[in-house]
């Protein structure tokens, strides 16, 4: 297998495993309450994360500050969302969540307009923004008959915002700085695991006796797609860049819709298939940022187009070795 064979296989692996997070988290529902599966979801990725900090012998932040912005980090990244997500699929299906998941980089871009960060859009960027929340109207069809968007649709849609919002955050505050990436998202998890430990008085406790099917989904959840997603992600930004790590994300509708139809029998609409591929396409027009006149000089024209030039620029540093 080639090198670049070996980076799409990584980049397959990866879409899998973040892919697949809302169908277990459909299957640790049944036995499950959402919060419950949000603290041992926390909980197992942080002692992954935190094994391989002992294997690299990296350590954890030692200062206030960090640890300040690790907790509003932890709040919009990692408690918030997953215990919205954890709400909504009680009554959405995993692969409309996963759908609707995908609107993400489209909250970004419009927190962006918000706050100023984002000044001007490009006609192909402010199409793809409206297009993008068209295609969550259309797998959400409030104008069928004696349907309503619910709250579980709307629970989703708001951990997609939450992601934005800690993206943000977390580029302006925590990445670059000098901390090593699995250092950092070590302590981010630990302190997601302990905000939401805090909510278990009102979601519930935690139960020493499940069903057999409940706590592999939870492990599966926690360890695989929670702690090593989580760290092949930054592998394949160090190894392969920020575009061959973006495809990840065009990925992720797809491989929630087949596995909600393959194994939990979840009704797959032509409805709903358009408004996936409405949205997935809407998110590929707003990453496209125009090539500055300079960068169009400078590049000749028999030569290849350089992916990395085009793409958007990662908000992600290089995790230490």
């Amino acid at each position: 297998m080639t090198t670049r064979s070996w980076a799409w296989a990584r980049v397959g692996v990866l879409a899998l495993l973040w892919g697949s997070t809302f169908l277990w988290i459909r299957l640790a529902l049944d036995g499950l309450p959402p919060v419950e599966v949000t603290v041992v979801r926390c909980l197992l990725g942080t002692l992954v994360l935190a094994a391989l900090c002992l294997a690299r012998r990296q350590r954890l932040p030692d200062d206030r500050a960090t640890w300040r912005h690790l907790l509003v980090a932890a709040f919009f990244c990692n408690a918030l969302p997953f215990t919205l997500i954890s709400i909504g699929e009680q009554t959405v299906g995993s692969g409309l969540a996963g759908v609707l998941n995908a609107t993400t980089p489209l909250w970004s871009l419009l927190i962006g307009l918000v706050t100023g960060a984002e000044r001007r859009l490009p006609p192909l960027r402010s199409g793809g923004l409206l297009l993008g929340f068209g295609g969550t109207v259309i797998v959400c069809a409030p104008w069928q008959q004696g349907h309503t968007v619910g709250w579980g649709a709307v629970a989703v849609l708001g951990a997609a915002a939450s992601y934005a919002v800690a993206f943000s955050y977390m580029q302006r505050h925590l990445v670059g700085r000098g901390v090593p990436t699995l250092a950092l998202s070590t302590a981010q998890l630990l302190a997601a695991t302990g905000l939401t430990a805090l909510t278990l008085p009102v979601g519930g406790h935690l139960r020493l006796q499940v069903a057999p099917t409940t706590l592999i989904a939870v492990v599966v959840l926690g360890i695989l797609t929670t702690g090593v997603t989580f760290h092949l992600t930054f592998r394949i930004i160090a190894d392969e860049g920020a575009t061959d790590a973006a495809t990840v994300g065009y990925l992720l509708p797809v491989v929630s819709v087949a596995l909600g139809a393959l194994v939990l029998g979840e009704a797959l609409s032509l409805r709903t298939v358009a408004g996936m591929a409405v949205v997935v396409g809407a998110v590929a027009m707003t990453r496209r940022r125009p090539r500055t006149t300079a960068e169009t000089a400078t590049t000749p024209t028999s030569a290849p187009m350089n992916t990395a030039a085009t793409a958007p620029p990662t908000p992600l540093a290089r995790p230490a070795e």
